[in-house]
């Protein structure tokens, strides 16, 4: 089930959502005024019946100030340099008009001027003349996002940043009143129900729905009414139990109560094609909803719907029909579907602004955009990561760098380089390393691709369990809508760190806890999990092993001892792959101390781990160190042993 439901959160403003008439500044700009005075000029006739109308927008912010009038607009955002805005803005702003044809061919008509855009393609015709704009027009979540500046200019208007990052857009016009709906193409055409074919749900559009926010890969979709007298949520879970109507039901009863609801009516509907539970609750806020949920092909659909005019929960009668419509099916020839989902040929597009990279994932991925990461639920893997180049440095030293890396990392046998060869990615030619490698649990193919640009490094780590053969088609799909805007780095970073494989093994820190008294030397290509020595535990790992260090001033060194040996002599009772290698006292930083060395597989990956126990002034210490079979290179063992034998007491 969700565990963070939107609606707790959302509030949808009360006041009308279509805004007001937007009233001109009826004035010439000063520096044109300047202009016609200085030469004696009489102003024309038809000067009074100019206006100059003024956007103002900034890339990540949904509101937009047009004549100074706040607005609220589709999150703008920056592409390869580019600011994309919804279509709509310029109507809203400016009353242009704004004409879908061919499906996938938008003018922008101001005057005397026509910007034809076509979605897909970065080349647009200002007034028949050919312009590239940098950038596609493309849909977003049912809104047509195009690029700013080159509209602007086509249209007429001026435009420059502000101090503030703003992008201020202003167009000098006849005077007369416009039309304030964003929706300016009418996409809704002959659309007499919405939903998400991905998803695989749909629902009448009555013509006062608007669509509010998109979250989560689209799971969630948010929906309120023109005059905002109602809310409405559909939600998207996994669900791999086959749960009945009663189940259901007993879901959203548990669910109102965890969160405070008072519940008003209850339902559980058995017949149909689709069996489904419903529950009116009251709020904390005194808020009426009626909540649905479903269960359909190993999915959940949450419906949640409030009505901010219900006082009474038989008010909700109203919304019946439009709650009643829901259908957790998606009939793909139906024309009559508006779609919202953004999947294409099974693939969703993301982006990082910050590094100006946008690509293509599997649909059903998890992303973490902000860190470049992107996870299958199958075990496939690719990570994204963007760092500086060592000056003189070239692409094939790169590449011997990161085999030297992975040698010293696995075991020979653990580990085989299969080729390299070299692909086109974004316009550039980057090299691709292939190779495999195993921790004990199977075979692992990895495609590292390298490309070096203006100073900086593009690296795509893409990994997968080598019989998934459909994840070796993907690779090819990401790979091949993969597009940089190499500028971006530049202007938004200086210089950044190397590539964290290339960290010789071989070069440590010291690192000090005074409350525990000890000075300890950590590899500086391990990464710190948990690295503040002033608290316990401390923890690192790396590739194939991890390495921590617990101090406690509660536990003696008796009992720690006393309930590791009870551990161990179970686990070799229990466990048919533990096996206790050894147990014995030992002297370590210079005191009494025990040590235990143990051999385990543990899903699969076979390891040797060990805790050397020790006390000092009252301090019981344990480090806990392991290493995979897999990984245990002469290099990686010789850096563990190093670190923890340089555990030193300090004053």
């Amino acid at each position: 089930m969700k565990t963070n439901k939107a609606r707790r959160v959302i509030r949808i403003q009360r006041g009308r959502m279509n805004g007001m008439k937007k009233s001109f500044l009826r004035v010439l700009s000063t520096g044109m005024l300047a202009g016609m005075l200085s030469i004696g000029a009489a102003l024309p006739a038809w000067a009074s019946d100019l206006t100059t109308s003024e956007l103002r927008i900034t890339a990540g912010s949904t509101s937009a100030y047009i004549n100074g009038s706040k607005q609220t607009i589709a999150k703008p955002y920056k592409f390869k340099g580019v600011t994309m805005v919804p279509v709509g803005v310029f109507k809203k702003a400016f009353g242009s008009e704004i004409r879908l044809e061919k499906n996938d061919v938008v003018k922008v008509k101001e005057g005397p001027h026509t910007v034809t855009l076509t979605i897909g393609s970065s080349i647009a015709w200002v007034d028949g003349v050919k312009k590239e704009m940098g950038a596609a027009p493309k849909m977003m979540n049912g809104v047509l996002m195009v690029p700013l500046r080159p509209v602007a200019a086509g249209i007429g208007a001026t435009l420059a940043p502000s101090s503030s990052a703003e992008m201020v857009i202003r167009l000098l016009q006849t005077d007369g009143s416009t039309d304030d709906d964003e929706g300016s193409i009418n996409l809704d055409e002959g659309k007499t129900r919405i939903g998400n074919s991905y998803y695989g749900w749909s629902m009448n559009y009555p013509s006062d729905l608007m669509i509010l926010q998109t979250g989560e890969q689209e799971r969630m979709m948010t929906f309120g009414a023109e005059d905002s007298s109602y809310y409405l949520e559909v939600y998207v879970s996994d669900q791999d139990v086959n749960l009945d109507s009663d189940d259901l039901l007993q879901q959203l009863v548990q669910e109102a109560k965890e969160t405070g609801d008072t519940v008003l009516d209850r339902e559980s509907i058995a017949k149909g094609k689709t069996p489904y539970a419903r529950i009116v609750v009251k709020d904390a806020d005194g808020v009426l909803w009626e909540m649905r949920q479903y269960i359909k092909d190993g999915r959940q659909y949450d419906v949640y719907l409030a009505d901010y005019g219900a006082l009474n929960y038989k008010d909700l009668g109203k919304r019946a029909a439009l709650l009643n419509s829901f259908q957790p099916t998606y009939v793909q020839s139906d024309r009559t579907i508006k779609d919202l989902s953004t999947v294409d040929e099974g693939m969703r597009s993301t982006w990082n602004d910050d590094y100006g990279i946008e690509l293509k994932i599997p649909a059903g991925w998890s992303m973490d955009n902000t860190q470049m990461i992107y996870e299958a639920k199958d075990g496939a893997y690719l990570q994204l990561r963007v760092t500086s180049a060592p000056k003189g440095a070239t692409v094939q030293e790169w590449s011997g760098q990161l085999d030297k890396w992975m040698r010293e990392t696995f075991t020979p046998e653990s580990y085989e380089p299969i080729g390299s060869y070299t692909m086109d990615v974004s316009g550039e030619t980057a090299e691709v390393n292939e190779f495999r490698y195993n921790f004990g649990d199977g075979w692992q193919t990895e495609f590292d691709v390298l490309l070096q640009k203006n100073g900086y490094r593009y690296y795509a780590e893409y990994t997968f369990p080598e019989e998934q053969t459909k994840d070796r088609e993907w690779f090819k799909s990401i790979m091949k809508s993969v597009e940089i805007d190499f500028d971006t780095v530049a202007d938004n970073f200086g210089q950044l760190d190397e590539d964290p494989y290339l960290t010789d093994k071989t070069k440590s820190v010291t690192r000090t806890s005074k409350r525990y008294h000890y000075s300890v030397d950590i590899p500086r290509y391990w990464t710190p999990y948990n690295d503040r020595f002033e608290y316990s535990p401390v923890v690192y790992t790396f590739t194939g092993g991890q390495f921590s260090i617990a101090a406690s001033e509660d536990k003696s060194i008796e009992m720690t001892v006393s309930q590791l040996r009870e551990a161990y002599a179970e686990a070799t009772k229990t466990r048919k792959n533990f096996k206790l290698i050894s147990s014995e006292e030992m002297t370590f930083a210079g005191v009494p101390a025990f040590s235990f060395i143990y051999h385990e597989v543990d899903n699969g990956v076979p390891y040797t781990g060990r805790q050397i126990v020790f006390e000092q002034n009252g301090t019981t210490y344990t480090i806990t160190s392991g290493l995979n079979d897999a990984n245990k290179t002469e290099v990686q063992a010789a850096a563990l042993e190093k670190a923890v034998n340089s555990f030193t007491f300090i004053k």
